[in-house]
């Protein structure tokens, strides 16, 4: 069955446009109710989180409706990251968790993403499961009645124990005492308990987009705007800017300098750092279709494989769990570290570079800055429809006519989005020049046909 409501990162639209219905977010919780429910013991429990707009009351309160009409009762944390999400479903021993939230999208749009009692996200098979479900009109007769019905707790100290978490990544025998670090948390999920952990920890923390008011999240701000924390740092002389997304789980640093530094700065550096503590099982780091060749030919210099899969952390993730790798990620800063996390945390990311500064005693512009990319140029081609390329005449010929141009120096990647309507385009060479021109040509093309 082809899926009709989720993407690569869950479900995912403008909110009270198909698929982001409060009526089929109720579904969706009366699925999740029905397909989670622990039959073993009277109280089944999910957790729900959520990011900061407008919108999460309504998907908030349907999925509550859903899940305790079927016999689930719902805790509720508020706003927390999707990390926290994935991190406290499995700690409080939740049976699922659900996290609203669109990420890096603006305010308009929202998500519905889900993870099992481990805090993973689910497989195909099972969102396919849940799909089947939400539009299985048979569905409708299985239900609770009177004192089988769930109930809907308010969760108070969600915030703390997720700070605990943090806090404890960081070795005893390091504090940030000295640290003066610039966080852009994008009025989004982690506006609270961004500078709340950095503060405790010990660092001297500048914070922006912890304002939010429902709309304002990642708005000129955040992981897609990373230029206020840029010129933050420089004016405070800082010694490094994070800027997060709206749902936390991806990270844009700055070092001292200005300089930005990119989901593949980090794993490169946490790649070298591992190999050298012994700690990096398998060898192995896994990126995707997107990441820099740069990366690829640093690591194998290295001596360290690298394996690339499609986009998505989800990907990411089931193939770190597949052979057994503890780092991974993407080059759009969602950063996997499965010995403390079961998906992309941005903050978690941050505090372990703050580590590596006060454990090399270097400012983070002389550790991170280990390879040299090979230009790439990525668009986005906004369209009205989305088809599959193989449907879009003539598009695979100059794919093809693209590469040949390239030869072996060089990667054209052209693939739909899985949470917006839109086609990547990604080129890569050593020729900017060349690869610009052919970034325009295929993304005119693809306007062209599907405007």
């Amino acid at each position: 069955m082809g899926k009709k409501l989720f993407g690569t990162d869950g479900i995912r639209g403008e909110a009270n446009v198909f698929p982001m219905l409060p009526e089929i977010a109720l579904q969706v919780g009366r699925a999740i109710g029905y397909l989670f429910k622990n039959h073993n013991t009277h109280f089944s429990k999910v957790l729900i989180g959520k990011d900061t707009r407008l919108s999460g009351y309504i998907f908030e309160s349907a999925l509550v409706a859903g899940l305790c009409s079927m016999g689930v009762s719902t805790w509720l944390i508020g706003p927390l990251p999707t990390p926290a999400v994935a991190f406290l479903t499995k700690d409080m021993r939740a049976d699922a968790g659900v996290m609203i939230s669109a990420s890096h999208n603006p305010y308009y749009d929202n998500g519905i993403k889900i993870f099992d009692k481990n805090g993973y996200k689910l497989s195909d098979e099972l969102e396919e499961k849940i799909e089947e479900l939400v539009f299985n009109e048979n569905f409708s007769t299985k239900r609770c009645f009177k004192d089988k019905l769930g109930r809907a707790y308010r969760i108070k100290d969600a915030i703390g124990r997720y700070a605990v978490h943090l806090k404890s990544i960081v070795p005893s025998y390091i504090n940030f005492e000295g640290i003066k670090v610039v966080i852009d948390c994008a009025h989004g999920a982690a506006y609270q308990i961004g500078p709340q952990v950095l503060e405790e920890l010990g660092a001297e923390v500048i914070s922006i987009g912890c304002s939010p008011n429902g709309i304002n999240i990642n708005e000129g701000c955040g992981a897609l705007y990373p230029e206020k924390v840029k010129n933050l740092v420089l004016e405070t002389q800082a010694h490094l800017g994070i800027a997060l997304d709206g749902d936390g789980d991806r990270i844009v640093v700055v070092d001292e300098k200005g300089n930005l530094i990119d989901g593949d700065d980090i794993l490169a550096l946490f790649a070298l750092n591992f190999k050298e503590k012994e700690r990096l099982i398998n060898n192995t780091v896994v990126g995707t279709i997107m990441s820099n060749l740069g990366l690829e030919k640093f690591l194998k210099k290295m001596g360290i494989s690298f394996i690339r899969t499609p986009v998505g952390d989800r990907y990411v993730l089931l193939k770190m769990k597949e052979i057994g790798a503890i780092l991974g990620g993407e080059t759009s800063g969602h950063i996997i570290f499965l010995d403390k996390a079961t998906t992309g945390d941005g903050l978690l990311t941050g505090i372990r570079l703050i580590s590596l500064i006060k454990e090399k005693e270097k400012p983070l512009s002389e550790l991170i800055h280990l390879f040299e990319k090979l230009p790439q140029i990525i668009k986005s081609v906004k369209v009205k429809e989305k088809k599959p390329l193989k449907e879009i005449k003539g598009l695979e010929e100059k794919i093809q006519l693209a590469k040949s141009k390239l030869g072996n120096k060089g990667r054209v990647i052209v693939r739909p989005s899985g949470t917006e309507p839109k086609y990547r385009v990604m080129v890569e060479g050593e020729k900017r020049e060349l690869i610009e021109e052919i970034a325009d040509e295929i993304s005119y093309y693809i306007k062209e046909k599907l405007s």
